[in-house]
């Protein structure tokens, strides 16, 4: 693909708004679905029997159709975005890309081995971090290279998976799936509903391994890396840019894949539940609708009778780490035994709704705080570490500035 179509400069600092409100709607959906691990075993439990009632049961099957295995994706794509920008721009001011983006990417590392170990395990920024440094070889591709090989190392490698999982369910019959472990569920509660700091700290570490030994860190490289990739290819196309001239077609693909995702997530229930339908689910489904709410947020952003509703989101967006941090924190210390212990007492709804509650609360105070200070607090720590330079905090005027 010719260099015409690719990044080219643009005004530094200028921000991409589409990209920060996709963040901030990344944040409400990641959360919902963080908020079952973070008051229940959700990992060790079957969803549909662990809570009672209609309510409770609807909810999870919301939340597993729209919104679970379809917000990291997005936030994973943006990711691999917002790298190729800040290369562009770096690389407009003369400055080396690689020692900063290493340095970048060491700091987010230490954060999140700080917050997958003190505060809670399922922690994203690990990943983000360690497939960040793989991807520092494959930044410099162009838009098509970066998007074949993306799309090629996501669906090649999850397909097989998909078919050796199908064929496991033949051999076993179609009998139906479930990850429920009544044994490590116990485990899990006593720990986290008596346990003092230090035996949370050690339930909290043996999870982590769980997910995230050399196993994990190979199904990392074919789920996380290409989207990576994918989200890079589409910077350098400069696909959230000049949208109002590629609106009919973003907004053609946009109905498709929610249509196609949506079929996909339904599979567990419109078939049995069984392995293959349940990866199919969060591997295929889920990257579907996340590449939709990309293009909806898209579109939407071009219209300025959004901008109230959007402006929200927008400032959640911009301070997306300390708002994901502080997620973990607030829900930790209402959980956890060195907190208020409430783990294990309260149902998927009623997580939900306080999920909500607390998501509400920070699209408020984001939009508030934005408005007197450049960065979000470890945005700003993040941003001086990575220049090596203290950076601009408070601003003089109050103005929301680009």
């Amino acid at each position: 693909m010719s260099g015409s179509m690719e990044l080219k400069a643009q005004p530094a600092g200028k921000r991409i708004v589409s990209i920060d409100r996709m963040r901030g709607f990344s944040l409400l959906g990641i959360f919902l679905v963080n908020m079952i691990s973070f008051h229940s075993p959700y990992f060790y439990i079957d969803p549909e029997n662990w809570w009672q009632g209609t309510l409770n049961l609807v909810t999870y099957r919301f939340i597993d159709i729209f919104v679970q295995a379809s917000f990291y994706p997005l936030f994973a794509m943006l990711f691999g975005y917002g790298l190729v920008i800040l290369r562009e721009r770096t690389l407009q001011k003369g400055i080396s890309f690689t020692p900063l983006a290493l340095r970048r990417l060491s700091i987010l590392l230490l954060m999140g081995l700080l917050h997958a170990f003190f505060i809670w395990e399922g922690d994203i920024l690990i990943t983000y971090a360690v497939c960040g440094f793989v991807f520092l070889f494959l930044i410099g591709w162009n838009a098509r290279r970066l998007l074949i090989a993306g799309f090629i190392l996501y669906i090649v490698p999850n397909l097989l998976l998909l078919f050796m999982l199908g064929a496991a369910d033949a051999m076993q019959g179609g009998s139906e799936f479930t990850m429920y472990d009544q044994e490590a569920a116990t485990q899990a509660m006593m720990a986290y509903q008596t346990g003092s700091f230090a035996e949370v700290t050690e339930q909290r570490v043996t999870e982590w391994y769980k997910n995230n030994d050399l196993i994990g860190f190979i199904f990392y490289l074919i789920t996380i890396l290409p989207l990576f990739m994918i989200g890079a290819g589409a910077a350098k196309l400069r696909l959230f840019e000049n949208v109002e001239s590629k609106r009919l077609k973003m907004a053609k693909y946009a109905i498709a894949l929610v249509l196609a995702g949506l079929l996909i997530k339904s599979l567990p229930y419109l078939m049995d539940r069984t392995l293959g339908t349940d990866y199919a689910q969060d591997a295929f489904g889920g990257a579907m609708l996340a590449m939709a709410y990309a293009l909806f947020i898209a579109l939407a952003s071009e219209k300025r009778t959004f901008d109230k509703l959007l402006a929200p989101l927008e400032a959640a967006g911009r301070l997306s780490i300390s708002n994901y941090l502080f997620q973990s924190i607030v829900a930790t210390l209402i959980f956890y035994s060195y907190g208020l212990g409430y783990y294990g007492k309260i149902s998927i709804f009623a997580g939900s709704v306080l999920a909500l509650s607390i998501y509400a609360f920070q699209l408020a105070a984001s939009t508030l705080y934005i408005k007197r200070y450049y960065y979000g607090p470890v945005e700003w720590l993040w941003r001086s570490g990575t220049y090596m330079k203290r950076q601009r905090f408070k601003k003089e005027d109050g103005s929301w500035e680009n």
